[in-house]
């Protein structure tokens, strides 16, 4: 029975009721930014085991544990306990979970290890090196680029030349080498019973096509189908959830394509646009009253996506009353726009707003490098997002290892940074050691007894010592941390200056490896749920801070105000999108992701006087006779009265708060020109250019217009024909 009767339609609106109540076949819900979709989620849960399924039989797909668990705990406590029982993860963690129990059906063993990215990069330079390419006019991919490659090769399921002919050309003299090397690695793969996080998706699709029991079987213990997110899946996920449900149709995906930002992970949009096809008798339900964001915010957002060649009609609307129309501020150069952020998040303040509830968005990490350092010279205190991960540490990594060797004797990434840890012992010396071990297959401890050992060898008894106590039966997984940071302090000492930090966040594994039973699973969940930072790990409130944050890295979250800076052609959009539209829709998706992050207020900041770095000298002379850098075009393309222009520049020095509220040195609304019918925000076409929108006249007689296939033209209304649609 469950023990909270829920009253669904006085909790839910009409379409997540729609959602929540219909239980079996195909639900495609559509749902807008803000709009509820982890409510209609957790209700749907709960509705589910009202009805009487087994918590077991349902699954939840979340993009991370930590959401599925959350939403979890919120359905238990809305409904049952028993919802804690239904089974919650990511794909990665589901497909790991099956393939441990049938790891043999592969030609693998139930000890294999999960390579994380930056153990992936070591093992594709290592074989790169081995190769010793012949470097001919340019240079050989770096390992990130490499990895890169191999990954997107995987994700796309096509060939590595396929990726190097869309993504990196200027690689393509190289394409019989690099496919030479995604063979290597997959055989290197295999042979030291290792999978990266590609190959989890990759052989848990296989099993599921090739083998009609699990699949079967899958299929009963899983009768009930919840996917979020699903704009963010790639084909591979789109091919399991198609097999889960084969029998029984039960599925339920949520997602919005217009959030799509993540196709250089392998993320497919048109998986939304496809799941109709897949399950013909899907019904569809769009979720687009937001809880989130004022209705001009909305407003904004609405006519961005508008712009989009492709997506989902859908139209944002909130019951809030009354906000702020979004502000476009021209800063003039980079320390003003830095300046003027920091006087706005002060005059925020003394209207009483908490710096906690202020962001500020960026394209690229490297964006909010001028304003990092006003940050620290006015004395505001911030978090940045988006920047190095706590697992790719070098000592983080070190101490880790010395545990992955003894899980999975055959992982010779793991025993090559072991050993390398050593006196006296470098790469050509390690490499032995490991092939003797691989050819006599003995114990992990039995190190010391290698037969090259001589008298400066020293170091690989302490070694053995350490790997035969961690191999005690029964060792509990924090007892095995503190094993390893003991005989790691005197190296962390001798390696790093910063040693006193690096051992303090050493010291968050062992609270975290106490929440487990075994090492490798505790090792495992590293790696399927890796911790961004050290803060993560304490559990500690974070501080008063200011947010500063990379789009992706803000996707799911919410401000009171946002303020999102670059806004402009080079920045964001960064140039090189404009050279292909699939890259250019991803970042007009991107935008719409930052700007949807806002639910009072929102400014969009671009300075001006700054040239994009991309910008030939001709465009940066017509830039400033136009009196500086235009914003981004999608801004430009905007209808009027969606965004209120404005200046903040040199001498306009009077407090922000009055601005604010004012608007200082207001620019021409849009509309206020216009010339033969024309105004900026119509929607024109040309006999060569096609359809475009006028962004703006810069004198009576030229008018700036961007087109859908030819981006931004400046043409002479005397000599050119528009014709309004």
């Amino acid at each position: 029975m469950l023990e909270n009767k829920i009253e669904y339609d006085k909790v839910l609106n009409p379409a997540q009721l729609e959602a929540v109540m219909t239980l079996e076949g195909p639900v495609l819900v559509i749902a807008g930014a803000g709009s509820g979709k982890t409510r209609t989620l957790v209700y749907r849960v709960a509705r589910l085991v009202e009805v009487g399924v087994a918590p077991e039989n349902i699954l939840l797909l979340t993009f991370t544990r930590k959401a599925a668990g959350e939403m979890l705990e919120r359905a238990a406590g809305l409904a049952d306990e028993r919802c804690r029982r239904v089974s919650g993860g990511t794909f990665h963690s589901l497909a790991y979970r099956v393939l441990r129990s049938h790891a043999g059906l592969l030609g693998f063993h139930d000890s294999f290890t999960i390579l994380d990215r930056s153990d992936m990069e070591e093992v594709v330079y290592s074989l790169a090196r081995d190769m010793q390419v012949q470097r001919r006019s340019i240079r050989f991919p770096k390992r990130s680029t490499l990895t890169n490659i191999l990954s997107k090769s995987a994700n796309l399921q096509t060939g590595t030349e396929e990726v190097l002919r869309l993504e990196y050309p200027q690689f393509l003299e190289y394409t019989q080498e690099i496919g030479r090397l995604a063979s290597l690695y997959k055989g290197f793969k295999r042979d030291n019973q290792l999978m990266d996080y590609d190959d989890l998706l990759i052989f848990f699709r296989q099993l599921l096509t090739e083998n009609t029991e699990i699949r079967k079987r899958l299929g009963v213990q899983y009768r009930y189908i919840m996917v979020d997110e699903y704009q963010d899946t790639n084909a591979i996920q789109a091919d399991i959830v198609k097999w889960m449900a084969e029998d029984h149709h039960n599925v339920m995906v949520v997602g919005d394509d217009s959030q799509s930002i993540y196709s250089f992970r392998g993320a497919n949009y048109r998986n939304m646009f496809e799941f109709p096809g897949l399950f013909p008798e899907v019904k569809t339900i769009k979720l687009e009253e937001n809880y989130r964001s004022t209705q001009p915010i909305l407003t904004l957002t609405n006519a961005l996506m508008e712009q989009a060649l492709e997506s989902y009609t859908k139209c944002l609307f909130t019951k809030r009353s009354g906000g702020e129309m979004p502000r476009v501020i021209d800063t003039g150069t980079e320390p003003e726009q830095a300046l003027f952020i920091c006087r706005s998040i002060q005059d925020l303040k003394k209207k009483g707003q908490s710096i906690r509830d202020i962001a500020v968005l960026f394209r690229a990490a490297y964006h909010s490098f001028e304003l990092e350092m006003e940050l620290n010279r006015q004395g505001i205190p911030y978090v940045k997002y988006g920047g190095f991960k706590f697992l790719e540490s070098a000592h983080i990594k070190d101490l880790l290892s010395h545990l992955r060797v003894v899980v999975n004797r055959d992982d010779a990434i793991s025993w090559g940074r072991v050993l390398r840890l050593i006196k006296n012992i470098g790469q050509s010396k390690s490499q032995s050691i490991i092939d003797w071990m691989k050819e006599e297959r003995c114990h992990s401890w039995q190190i010391d007894q290698w037969p090259g050992l001589g008298k400066g060898d020293g170091g690989l008894g302490k070694l053995a010592e350490l790997l035969k106590a961690l191999s005690a039966e029964k060792l509990k997984p924090e007892q095995a941390v503190r094993l390893v940071l003991d005989y790691y302090e005197p190296i962390l000492m001798e390696k790093y200056d910063d040693f006193p930090r690096r051992y303090r966040e050493l010291e968050q594994l062992i609270s975290m490896a106490s929440r487990y039973k075994g090492i490798r699973s505790f090792l495992d969940d590293l790696i399927m749920e890796p911790p961004n930072s050290p803060s993560e790990l304490k559990g500690y409130p974070k501080r008063d801070s200011l947010t500063l944050s990379t789009v992706h890295s803000a996707k799911g979250l919410e401000w009171a105000s946002v303020f999102i800076i670059w806004v402009m052609d080079g920045f964001f959009p960064p140039a090189r999108a404009h050279s292909n539209r699939e890259s250019l829709e991803e970042e007009r998706r991107l935008m719409y992701v930052a700007t949807t992050r806002a639910k009072d207020h929102l400014f969009l900041c671009y300075p001006s006087q700054e040239a994009p770095r991309s910008w030939s000298n001709t465009d940066y002379d017509h830039a400033l006779s136009s009196h500086g850098f235009a914003p981004s075009s999608f801004i430009q393309a905007l209808p009027g009265q969606v965004v209120e222009y404005c200046s903040y520049r040199t001498g306009m020095r009077e407090p922000v708060e009055k601005w604010l509220a004012k608007g200082q040195e207001k620019m021409p609304e849009k509309g206020a020109r216009s010339y033969k019918g024309l105004r900026p925000g119509d929607k024109v076409r040309h006999p060569a250019f096609g359809h475009g929108v006028v962004s703006k006249f810069l004198d009576k007689e030229k008018v700036e217009v961007l087109f859908r296939n030819f981006g931004r033209k400046l043409l002479h209304l005397g000599y050119t024909t528009l014709e309004k649609v």
